[in-house]
């Protein structure tokens, strides 16, 4: 039999980091070609040093909306990444799939508990 361990979770505290939980809401079938200008955008978050996080996510209960999590190194980071060209490429091929503006939550977030098989884990992208 196979015995797997388990890591103790990897605990960090965040002074000073911005976080953003921004729900977006696409026109009935859409939610696909939203899906694509996200992924393209995350593809280049190399360009981003500041964005430590950038989580895209399906909502179960409403097919027409999205998720995004981010977490930014500090303030600066954030204005950054709001004036970082892909960003803008983002924001200008987003709108036209949205069924309204964006809704965003600002947060300064305290603390992560990760466990760190997360970033082992051979996802295939």
């Amino acid at each position: 039999m196979n015995e797997q361990t388990q890591s103790e979770p990897r605990q960090v505290l965040l002074p000073g980091r911005r976080s953003l939980l921004v729900r977006l809401n696409c026109l009935p079938g859409i939610r696909p070609a939203l899906l694509e200008v996200l992924n393209t955008y995350a593809d280049g978050l190399g360009e981003e040093p500041g964005t430590e996080v950038f989580i895209v996510s399906l909502d179960p209960e409403a097919e027409n909306t999205v998720w995004l999590f981010e977490v930014f190194k500090n303030e600066q980071a954030q204005v950054e990444h709001q004036s970082a060209a892909g960003f803008a490429v983002m924001m200008q091929a987003m709108p036209p799939l949205l069924d309204g503006p964006p809704a965003v939550l600002r947060m300064d977030p305290l603390r992560m508990s990760m466990q760190e098989d997360l970033l082992t884990d051979d996802w295939n992208l």
